[in-house]
């Protein structure tokens, strides 16, 4: 059987909860790669309706759910996000949960830092959640994290705290704050540890155990990949890489662990907070994509910036993610439009360009070239079949295919989980 890796292929906010949550339904395992609790999902099963940012979508369906150790875990997050889905009725144990005991913590002051620098840097701002995502990974990568597996051994933190002391207690001076209270934070931790190291546990391991076994496992990535950081318009990025590959490094499978890699794309383009937008529309059509698309964070609840289909973009995420194929999610929300444009190039500098520039002056200055559609009348919503919708919406989702050189695998058209029409089933590979 074939695993799947669900990404993000624009800048995050895709609908990738409903794709993951129908493919949860199917897998044996759901696995987190990257990112941490700034990742928003709504689910809708019945009549409840679930709204996660950590925890792997499977969970509410009782798939066995694994937070790989390319996550950055704040353990308070974790703890409130359990109990809330416990209140909702979802049993979550050992049999169907686990974190990887190498994964990095968010703590306290993780999320102090955040927001100093967002507030200090005024206009430039980069927008972050505040959720102390970017500074944990620092910590990570300047090798002075405390782990969830540290939380066992909370009396042999001297020498880690005495690094990341040193780290933070400096930058914390340049905003005129106080050092860390390291006895606090020890309190803190201690309060917060067994519940998560009930938890913990090498899950590599289990993971090659699932896979000896032939069981299907669904790889859910958070943001998009237009907020790589290496591969987004950066600085105006996430701390991640949130690419396909990092499949492999976030969980400790190797690289042919991916399978399909299924892009989920908004009929449309949509980004939360700062950064470069070449197809926003900051008019009544921006407007009446957003209030038709409810387009609201599902953690922060800011205001989504709208636009028509980028076609540049989400055929260079495609490349950079190798994806297999595409689920092409929110077509309803264009439903009576009398015309529809898509993004097919970009004007820099008088020359026209098919690919997003790596410099953000060169990004903020790029003008898009549109080709223009006829909208359809009728509606997309509820439609399960290519019978159900309007041909004019038919040629809209073939140009896309065309444009961004990747065929479409799903449509997904209302938030309902059965309202899709599927042409290829990711787990048949």
């Amino acid at each position: 059987m074939a695993n799947v890796t669900v990404i993000g292929a624009q800048w995050g906010d895709e609908g990738k909860g409903k794709i993951v949550d129908w493919l949860a339904s199917r897998a044996d395992c759901v696995v987190r790669f990257q990112g941490g609790h700034n990742a928003g999902h709504t689910l809708v099963v019945g009549d409840t309706t679930y709204k996660i940012s950590l925890v792997p979508s499977g969970i509410v369906t009782g798939t066995l759910s694994i937070i790989g150790n390319g996550v950055v875990l704040d353990p308070w997050a974790l703890k409130a996000e359990l109990e809330k889905l416990a209140g909702q009725g979802v049993t979550v144990d050992r049999s169907n949960f686990a974190v990887a005991d190498n994964c990095p913590l968010i703590l306290p002051f993780h999320r102090d830092l955040d927001a100093l620098r967002e507030t200090a840097a005024g206009k430039g701002k980069i927008g972050t959640t505040g959720r102390g995502i970017g500074p944990a990974y620092e910590d990570k990568v300047g090798r002075r994290a405390i782990r969830v597996c540290d939380l066992a051994h909370l009396d042999d933190l001297d020498a880690q705290l005495d690094r990341l002391c040193a780290h933070h207690d400096a930058l914390r001076a340049g905003f005129g704050e106080p050092p860390i209270d390291r006895a606090k934070l020890i309190e803190d931790l201690r309060g917060i540890a067994d519940f998560v190291l009930q938890f913990a546990e090498p899950v590599w391991k289990r993971l090659r155990d699932v896979r000896k076994a032939g069981k299907r496992i669904l790889f859910e990535g958070a943001q998009g990949v237009l907020l790589d950081v290496d591969h987004g318009t950066y600085p105006f990025v996430t701390s991640s890489n949130t690419v396909s590959g990092t499949v492999a490094s976030g969980t400790g499978m190797g690289p042919n662990a991916a399978g399909f890699v299924l892009g989920i794309v908004k009929a449309y383009t949509t980004r939360v907070g700062s950064g470069p937008f070449p197809s926003e529309l900051e008019d009544e059509t921006g407007e009446l994509l957003g209030k038709r698309g409810h387009e609201f964070g599902t953690v922060t609840a800011r205001k989504r910036r709208c636009g028509w289909f980028d076609a540049v973009l989400v055929r260079q995420t495609c490349a950079l993610s190798g994806v297999t194929g595409i689920a092409l999610t929110k077509i309803d929300v264009l439903d009576g439009f009398e015309t529809i444009k898509i993004c097919t190039g970009y004007r820099l500098n008088g020359e026209i360009i098919d690919y997003l520039p790596a410099h953000a002056a060169d990004q903020a200055a790029v003008e898009p070239v549109y080709e223009e559609m006829d909208g359809w009348e009728g509606t997309t919503v509820g439609a399960r079949s290519w019978a159900d919708l309007p041909a004019q919406a038919i040629k809209y989702i073939r140009r896309i295919e065309e444009l961004i050189e990747c065929p479409v695998a799903s449509v997904s058209t209302s938030p309902e989980r059965d309202d899709t029409i599927l042409v290829r089933d990711p787990f048949e590979g």
